[in-house]
């Protein structure tokens, strides 16, 4: 008989020995939770809006210039599938 092992210790499951249990996590006091996510919150960097408008342009910039360049790729192509038909 084989014997079947779990690939973590004290893993419930993996074997028809020691079948899986499921726990129920129960959230403690919702103040806390509160309280720990707006500790989160400051912690967040936000950007100025020197640093969004450069992003939005850069954006704008690198968005033109692929669709340029792939309006300029079907062009050739078109021309290229016309001359041949």
């Amino acid at each position: 008989m084989v014997e079947h092992w779990s690939p973590k210790p004290g893993a419930g499951g993996s074997s028809p020995s020691w079948p899986a249990i499921q726990k129920v996590i129960k959230m403690g006091k919702v103040s806390t939770f509160i309280a720990n996510a707006k500790a989160e919150l400051h912690k967040v960097i936000f950007p100025t809006k020197i640093q969004v408008r450069q992003a939005f342009v850069a954006v704008i910039l690198v968005v033109s210039v692929i669709s340029i360049f792939l309006a300029l790729v079907d062009l050739v192509m078109s021309s290229i599938v016309s001359s041949v038909l």
